[in-house]
């Protein structure tokens, strides 16, 4: 069978880019913390934090940004720092991951019918990402819900969180304003709301660990 010059010409579809090359250079300010970073702990991860699990699976859970000495030092999400203590103490609980969580990337844990991924994929100064940053980084977002075939269901971890992913699931603010324990329908997605599991908010009660598993056996029934 021959092929058409203008058919050899077109352009394939390319699949979309999921994460920042490990040198991203489209945020200056996480740019020069990054090579900060780099600089003071060269066995570090500090580069952009890929997400974690099945991109087959129905749920994704959508955090912040990479803790310094969490995910930006091991390289997986919310490994390393006391978000993930609580985050995969309850996914074990609710049957969304299997194995034994030892705080690091190679302890073996695995994801069941979750994934995870954040709103900015490089750690910021304080914690705290710029607006500029959080528009930026919502490109690869994006291209994770549109690759995630049976996506059904999303965790947002914050307001950041949840607003990142409103623009894409096509929700006005008004339409689906944030609040612990909120679920929010966008055509065949649900988003649910938590307060993000950071030690702040544990500390001062603003998010309790019984508060965080409602959510999930929320998510969990309406999966089943």
């Amino acid at each position: 069978m021959t092929t058409s010059r203008s058919e050899a010409a077109r352009p394939s579809r390319q699949t979309p880019t999921l994460i920042p090359d490990r040198d991203c250079p489209l945020c200056p300010r996480l740019v020069a913390f990054r090579e900060a970073n780099r600089a003071r702990e060269p066995l570090w991860h500090n580069a952009p934090v890929a997400p974690f699990g099945d991109i087959r699976a129905r749920l994704l859970i959508v955090g912040l940004a990479p803790g310094m000495q969490g995910a930006n030092r091991t390289g997986r999400p919310f490994t390393g720092d006391y978000a993930g203590d609580l985050l995969y103490a309850t996914l074990l609980e609710y049957g969304f991951a299997k194995g034994t969580y030892q705080a690091r990337p190679d302890d073996g844990l695995t994801l069941v019918d979750c994934r995870i991924a954040n709103a900015v994929h490089c750690v910021p100064p304080q914690n705290k990402p710029l607006p500029v940053e959080i528009t930026t980084c919502r490109q690869f977002l994006i291209a994770n819900l549109e690759t995630m075939p049976k996506l059904r269901a999303i965790v947002a971890l914050g307001r950041i969180a949840h607003d990142s992913v409103l623009k894409p699931l096509k929700l006005k603010a008004s339409q689906a304003p944030f609040g612990h324990g909120a679920v929010h329908q966008a055509g065949a997605f649900r988003l649910y709301d938590s307060y993000h599991c950071s030690r702040y908010n544990t500390n001062t009660g603003v998010l309790t660990p019984d508060m965080f598993r409602s959510v999930f056996a929320k998510v969990k029934a309406d999966l089943d």
